[in-house]
Order: C-alpha cells, then structure tokens, then sequence
C-alpha cells in the first residue's frame, strides 16, 4: 500500500508533467508517455489519476485495462498549476528582496 505523502507526490507529479506538456502547446498527454516520465507502476499512476479526474483537474480517456491512454489538464488543472506558480515566483522574489535587505542594511 503506497504511504499518503507517496500518493500526494504522485498527484503533483502528475500536474507538473501535464502542466509542463500545456506550456509546451500539447494539451493531451499519453497514458503510455506519462507512466515513463514519471517511472510509476500502473496501479499508482491509474490512483493519481482517478483522484485528480475526481477533483476535476485533469481529464482522463482510459483503457480497457482501467490504466490511462490519454490524459490532459482540465482548465481548472491550469488555473491551480498557474495559482501555484505564481506563488513560488512571489516566494522566490521574497528571498532575493530579503537578501538584497541583508546586503544594504549597516552591520552593528
């Protein structure tokens, strides 16, 4: 049984391969193309995907055999993955302003 931060970071693996394929003008991933990029067995990629499709961020065309064939990012995926991205940047910002503060501030 995969543990449940194993389960979380499959999910987010699964958005950031998806949200990386949109940036790169291919809207729909294969099931095939995903297992290899992200080296899951069937069962843990079948279970992120399900959780996601349910939470309606992505869209999920399956197989026959319950395993994705083709996966894509629903518009409230992108929404998420671009809300997240923004704020990693606004973190990143942080830290370089912080770090300029420490260099411009006189030292005792």
């Amino acid at each position: 049984m995969t543990k449940l931060r194993e389960r979380k970071n499959n999910r987010k693996a699964v958005l950031r391969s998806l949200y990386g394929a949109v940036e790169q003008n291919r809207p729909e991933v294969s099931g095939s193309a995903l297992r290899a990029e992200l080296d899951l067995p069937d069962e843990d990629l079948s279970a992120a995907c399900v959780y996601l499709a349910d939470e309606g961020l992505i869209n999920v065309d399956w197989t026959s055999h319950r395993t994705p064939a083709a996966v894509s990012l629903t518009h409230e995926g992108i929404r998420l993955m671009e809300e997240q991205e923004e704020q990693e940047e606004q973190g990143e910002q942080g830290e370089e302003d912080r770090a300029q503060a420490r260099k411009t501030q006189p030292h005792d």
